[in-house]
């Protein structure tokens, strides 16, 4: 076999190894997210029942500039996320992903959003007893409750009546059945 081959080869069997290693890591990266919707927030942190969805009177215009303050430069200005965000970096963590509908925020329900922006993914799994490595950070010492909320309305504001209609009946679900 000739040494071009040879590297050619090798190349490919990288690739293939790459590709197998993204393709678990969204798998683990989903699992973990499922389980984290599955087991709900019992415990320390969990919210009180009027703190378990977006207020009715959250404020979408000042979601939306806080949205470009804290959140744009990982979710992108238009929600769009980063580029491959369903594929871990080289550090092994997953990009940022889009908030639009073409993500999966609005697959999930309120307050795991909640505590996800708040505590940061890590800390919000790990609360739930989920160990993944995110990169969302948290906010708790940069926004307050209400701005945390605002930020989550104006997100849902921009998704299709589909996509809304989707993530407020897993809201109210997750409610229901105490894992919330």
């Amino acid at each position: 076999m000739t040494e071009a081959r040879k590297r050619a080869r090798r190349a490919e069997a990288r690739t293939m190894l790459r590709r197998r290693g993204a393709a678990a890591a969204t798998v683990v990266g989903v699992v973990a997210l499922g389980a984290a919707w599955w087991t709900g927030s019992q415990g320390a942190m969990a919210q009180p029942q009027e703190n378990l969805v977006v207020p009715a009177d959250a404020n979408i215009d000042g979601g939306k500039s806080l949205y470009a303050e804290f959140c744009a430069s990982c979710h992108g200005a238009d929600l769009e996320g980063q580029p491959d965000w369903q594929s871990p970096g080289p550090d092994g963590i997953l990009p940022a992903p889009p908030h639009d509908e073409t993500g999966h925020t609005w697959h999930h329900a309120d307050g795991l959003l909640f505590q996800y922006t708040k505590l940061g993914g890590r800390e919000a799994l790990a609360v739930q007893g989920v160990a993944f490595d995110s990169g969302m950070p948290g906010f708790a010492g940069q926004l307050s409750d209400r701005e945390i909320w605002n930020i989550l309305a104006y997100i849902k504001s921009t998704w299709p009546e589909r996509e809304r209609e989707v993530q407020t009946a897993r809201t109210q679900a997750s409610i229901s059945d105490g894992r919330n």
